[in-house]
C-alpha cells in the first residue's frame, strides 16, 4: 500500500524521506475523504470565494499607485533629506518663488517648442509661435494660479521677454549656456554657437509654467493642471511643434494603466481554457476529460477572487503590478491541474475494477507531493520577496504568495471533488455533454466509427473503456527519450548548454539598472514624445543639486570657511559637475566683504552686514536658515551636466554622497530626483538577497520533501542555472534591473524548481537499471505534464505580450523566459546531465542483490 514503510526504509544518507512518507499517507487519506464525501468540497470553496470576494468592493479604496510611494525604496536617504530642507528652508511660492531652491519638483506645466524643418526656434516664424503659444496659456487664467515672486508670476522662460521683434539686438548677443544672470541650458537646446558661444540658432525652447502648490492654493493648481490636460489635445492640434507634460502627467498615466490590462484578463481565459479543453479532449464521449479542463481553469480563478478579497478586507494595498498575479495564478493552477489529471489517469490505466476512494487516494499520494513541493517554493519565494524596500514588490509578492496558498488548497479539495464527480459520471457511462445514459446496441454497432466515438464512446460502438497511454507519452518514450539520450546528441546538447550559461553570463555583466521614468506611462502616451524631446535637446545639463550645510558652524571662522571652500572645490572637480555654474552665497559675501574691505572673521560683523549681502542678490536670503545670532543651516548649489544615462544617475549620486562624507563640514546633497537615483542604491542589493535567501528556502524544502540528496542537488542547480539565463538575457531584451523586473526574479526561482523538481524525482526513483533508461523513464512519464504546464503557463501571460505600458510587457517577457528556460532545463538539460551522473548512489548492474523493494509507492507515476 502507497505510504506503507518497509524494512530498511529509515532516514539515511541516500533516503531522506522522513517527512515525505508521513505526508503521502496524510494526502491518501484526503484523497479517500474527498472521494468519500466529494460535494462539500465543491460547494464550500464556492461559497468561501464568494465571501471573500465581496472584499472586492473595497478595492477603490485600497489602490496605491503613488509612484514615488510605490516604486522608490523605503526609507531612501534622498527622502530624509527632503525632509530636512523643508525643515530648515521653507518655501513660499506666493511671495519668493525659485526653482532652483524647491525641495520638490513642484506643480506646473512644461512645454518644449521645437522648430520646424531644422531651422532655428529663435527664428521670426517660430518666436512669433512661442509668442502665440505663451498667450494661450496665459488665457487659462494662468496668472491666477501662478508661482511668484515679488508679486510677478515666475517667467516660464528667462529669454520670453526678448522673443519681440524689437529685441532683436538682445538675441543676437545671446551666449550659451550663461548670458548675464540668466543660466539658459536647461531653457533652450539643441544650440549651435560660434568660437565665443554667441548662439548662432537653437532647435527648441522649453516654457515651464510653475503653479502655486504651499497650502489652500495647491488644491486650485491640480484642477487648472487637469483642465489643461483635459483641453491640451484640442487647444495644441494645431501646433504639431509642442509636446507637453504636467506633474501631475507620470501619475496619471501610471493609474490608467491598470485599465488597458482589465481586458486581457478575459483573452487570456479564454485562451487558457482553450488550451486546456484541447489537451483534454479524448475521443469518446464518456472518457472525456472537458469539464477537469474548465473547472481547472474555474479553480485558479476562484484562488484570485478568494485571495484578493480576503487581503483587500485586511486592508493590504493594491498596486498595479498585481495587476500581473491573475495571468500567473492560472498558468500555475493549470500546471497543477495537468500533474493532477496525468497521475490520476495513471492510476485508472492499472486497476481493472477500481475503487474509487482508493484511486483517489493513490493520487493524492502520488501527485500531491509534487503539488506540495512545487507550490511551498513558490509561496515561500514570493513570501521571502516581501523582504524588500520597494513597497510595489511587497505588494505584488503579499498577493500572489497569498492566491498560491489558495490555488493550493482549491485543487487539493475543489478539483479533487469534480474528478471524483466527473469518474462517477464515466462509471455510469453518461454523456460528457448531455450527462444522458449512453451504450451500444445492434443499431449503434452497424453505425460509423465517427458517429459510435462521439455518441457512444469509442470506434467499435461497445461501451467506453479506460483508454491507452496519451499518444505524446508515448511519444516522449520512443521517439524523444531515446533521441535525447543518444550518445551523439548528448555532446550537443552540453555543447549547447555551454553556449546557454555563457552568454547569460555575458548578459549579466552588461545589465541595466533603474527604472525609467518614462516606462509607467502607455506608449501612445503625449509624455513618450515629451521625454524623447527633452532627451534629445535638454540632456547635456542635469539637475541643478543643493548642497546643504547641516550643522551650525562658525562661518566667521576663516578656518571653518576654507574648509567650506574646500569641499565646494571637491564637489566641482566631480566630472559630473561644471563648476562655472555653481552660485554660492559665502563665496560672494567672501567677494563683497574683500571689496568694501569688511572684517567678516568677526561674528558681530559676519552677522551684521548679511542684509547687504541680500541686497546684491536677493535670493540669498533664502538660503541661509538664520536665528538672531547663529545661522543654523545654509546651502549653495552646484551645476551637474552629462547625466543622460541610469549608469550616470547613479554615478552622480554617489559620488556627490561620497564627496560629502568625506568632507571635514557636515554636508549635505540634494535633489527632488535623488527620490527616484535611490533606487540604484538598494536594487541589486535586494535582488541579490531575495534571491539567496530565497535558494537557500527551496534548498531547506527540497531536502526536507524530496527522499533524495541527488534529486535536491539537480533542483539547487537548475534554480542557479535559470536564474542566471533569466537576468543575463533581460540585457538582451532591454529590460532593467528595477523594482518590476526584481518582481519576475523572484518569480523566477519558484519556477525553475517546479519544472527541474518533477523530471529529477522521477529519474532518481525509477526502477530501470540504466541511467539511460531512467531518463527516457521520467520523460515518459513527466515529459507531457511539464510541456503542458509550461505552454499553460506562457498562454497566461502571452496576451501581456500586445500591452501599450512596460510594467506588463516585462512582466511577459521575464515570464517567457523564465518558463522557456526552466521548460528546456527540465526536458533537455537535466535528463541529459542526469545521464552522467545518475548511477551515483546505486549499486553496480553486475553486483548481485536482491529484488529492489518498491520504497514508497507501487507505481512510478508523476510524484
Amino acid at each position: 500500500m502507497a505510504g506503507q514503510q518497509r524494512p530498511g526504509e529509515g532516514c539515511s544518507c541516500r533516503n531522506t524521506n522522513c517527512l515525505e512518507r508521513p505526508l503521502r499517507r496524510l494526502f491518501e487519506g484526503l484523497g479517500s475523504g474527498v472521494a468519500a464525501c466529494p460535494w462539500p468540497f465543491v460547494l464550500v470553496p464556492l461559497l468561501l470565494s464568494g465571501g471573500l470576494g465581496s472584499g472586492f468592493l473595497f478595492l477603490p479604496q485600497r489602490q496605491a499607485n503613488d509612484i514615488e510611494g510605490q516604486f522608490t525604496p523605503t526609507g531612501g536617504p534622498a527622502k530624509a533629506e527632503r525632509d530636512f530642507v523643508r525643515q530648515h528652508f521653507p518655501t513660499n511660492d506666493s511671495e519668493r518663488f525659485s526653482v532652483q531652491q524647491m525641495p520638490t519638483e513642484g506643480a506646473y506645466a512644461a512645454l518644449i517648442a521645437v522648430a520646424a524643418n531644422g531651422s532655428s526656434v529663435l527664428a521670426p516664424a517660430a518666436r512669433q509661435d512661442v509668442q502665440k503659444l505663451d498667450k494661450a496659456m496665459r488665457a487659462r487664467r494662468y496668472d491666477q494660479v501662478c508661482a511668484r515672486s515679488d508679486g510677478v508670476c515666475a517667467s516660464p522662460n528667462p529669454l520670453l521677454p526678448m522673443l519681440g521683434d524689437e529685441e532683436v539686438a538682445a538675441l543676437e548677443e545671446l551666449t550659451f549656456p550663461g548670458s548675464g544672470p540668466f543660466f539658459l541650458g536647461t531653457a533652450l537646446g539643441g544650440v549651435r554657437t560660434d568660437a565665443s558661444g554667441r548662439v548662432l540658432s537653437a532647435r527648441a525652447l522649453k516654457l515651464v509654467y510653475y503653479l502655486r502648490e504651499d497650502g489652500p492654493e495647491a488644491a486650485e493648481s491640480r484642477r487648472w493642471l487637469e483642465d489643461f490636460l483635459q483641453d491640451a489635445p484640442s487647444d495644441l492640434a494645431e501646433m504639431s511643434f509642442v509636446t507637453y507634460f504636467t506633474s501631475l502627467s507620470r501619475q496619471l498615466e501610471f493609474e490608467g494603466n491598470t485599465k488597458s490590462v482589465v481586458p486581457l484578463i478575459s483573452i487570456t481565459y479564454f485562451l487558457t481554457i482553450t488550451f486546456s479543453v484541447i489537451s483534454c479532449l479524448r475521443l469518446s464521449c464518456i472518457r472525456n476529460n472537458v469539464w477537469l479542463a474548465c473547472f481547472g481553469v474555474i479553480s485558479a480563478g476562484l484562488a484570485v477572487l478568494s485571495s484578493f478579497g480576503l487581503l483587500l478586507f485586511c486592508g493590504v494595498p493594491f498596486v498595479i503590478t498585481v495587476a500581473n498575479a491573475p495571468f500567473l495564478i492560472l498558468g500555475v493552477g493549470v500546471d497543477d491541474m495537468f500533474i493532477m489529471i496525468a497521475s490520476w489517469e495513471q492510476s485508472l490505466r492499472k486497476k481493472d475494477k477500481p475503487d474509487v476512494n482508493f484511486l483517489l487516494g493513490e493520487t493524492y499520494s502520488e501527485a500531491a507531493l509534487s503539488v506540495t513541493i512545487t507550490t511551498l517554493t513558490d509561496v515561500l519565494a514570493f513570501f521571502i520577496g516581501t523582504w524588500t524596500a520597494f513597497p510595489s514588490v511587497r505588494s505584488f509578492c503579499l498577493y500572489t504568495g497569498t492566491a498560491f496558498v489558495f490555488c493550493y488548497v482549491y485543487t487539493m479539495t475543489f478539483f479533487g471533488a469534480i474528478i471524483v464527480l466527473n469518474h462517477k459520471r464515466e462509471q455510469g457511462n453518461r454523456h460528457w455533454l448531455t450527462c444522458m445514459p449512453v451504450g451500444a446496441d445492434k443499431d449503434q454497432a452497424e453505425k460509423s466509427c465517427l458517429y459510435n466515438a462521439c455518441c457512444v464512446g469509442n470506434c467499435s460502438g461497445q461501451s467506453s473503456r479506460p483508454e491507452s497511454e496519451h499518444p505524446m507519452s508515448v511519444f516522449f518514450t520512443k521517439y524523444y527519450g531515446p533521441f535525447l539520450t543518444n550518445k551523439w546528441i548528448k555532446p550537443l546538447v552540453v555543447l549547447l548548454y555551454g553556449v546557454y550559461l555563457g552568454s547569460s553570463i555575458y548578459g549579466c555583466t552588461q545589465i541595466r539598472e533603474g527604472i525609467d521614468l518614462r516606462n509607467l506611462a502607455n506608449d501612445d502616451s503625449y509624455v513618450i514624445p515629451y521625454y524623447d524631446d527633452d532627451d534629445k535637446y535638454f540632456s547635456a545639463y542635469g539637475p541643478r543639486v543643493m548642497v546643504v550645510v547641516t550643522e551650525s558652524v562658525d562661518y566667521w571662522n576663516e578656518t571653518v570657511r576654507l574648509g567650506i571652500e574646500n569641499c565646494t572645490q571637491d564637489l566641482e572637480g566631480i566630472s559630473y559637475v561644471d563648476k562655472n555654474f555653481s552660485q554660492s552665497w559665502l563665496r560672494a559675501y567672501t567677494e563683497i566683504a574683500k571689496q568694501q574691505s569688511l572684517n567678516i572673521n568677526d561674528k558681530g560683523i559676519f552677522i551684521g552686514n548679511l542684509p547687504e549681502l541680500f541686497q546684491y542678490v536677493q535670493t540669498f536670503e533664502w538660503d541661509i536658515n538664520k536665528t538672531h545670532d547663529k545661522i543654523e543651516a545654509s546651502r549653495f548649489f552646484i551645476q551637474t551636466v552629462n547625466v543622460t544615462s541610469a549608469i550616470d544617475e547613479k554615478n552622480l549620486v554617489n559620488q556627490l554622497r561620497e564627496t560629502a562624507e568625506q568632507c571635514s563640514i557636515p554636508l549635505m546633497v540634494y535633489h527632488p530626483a535623488f527620490i527616484y537615483y535611490d533606487q540604484y542604491l538598494v536594487i541589486v542589493q535586494n535582488t541579490i538577497q531575495n534571491v539567496i535567501v530565497a535558494a537557500g528556502a527551496m534548498l531547506v524544502v527540497s531536502l526536507l520533501l524530496i527522499p533524495n540528496p541527488l534529486c535536491c542537488l539537480w533542483v539547487t542547480f537548475a534554480i542557479a542555472s535559470v536564474i542566471v539565463g533569466v537576468a543575463g538575457f533581460m540585457t538582451f531584451w532591454n529590460v532593467n534591473l528595477d523594482s518590476i523586473s526584481m518582481i519576475n526574479l523572484v518569480i523566477c526561482i519558484g519556477f525553475s524548481v517546479d519544472f527541474s523538481a518533477h523530471v529529477s524525482y522521477a529519474f532518481v526513483v525509477s526502477r530501470e537499471s540504466t541511467a539511460n533508461n531512467r531518463a527516457i523513464d521520467a520523460l515518459s512519464l513527466l515529459g507531457y505534464p511539464v510541456l503542458q504546464g509550461a505552454v499553460s503557463t506562457i498562454l497566461g501571460v502571452v496576451v501581456l505580450a500586445a500591452a501599450k505600458t512596460y510594467i506588463f510587457r516585462t512582466f511577459f517577457k521575464i515570464m517567457f523566459l523564465v518558463i522557456l528556460f526552466g521548460a528546456l532545463h527540465g526536458l533537455v538539460f537535466i535528463p541529459v546531465f542526469l545521464t552522467f551522473f545518475g548511477n551515483f548512489g546505486r549499486s553496480s548492474p553486475n553486483t548481485e542483490s536482491k529484488p529492489e523493494v518498491p520504497r514508497y509507492r507501487d507505481n512510478k507515476d508523476c510524484p
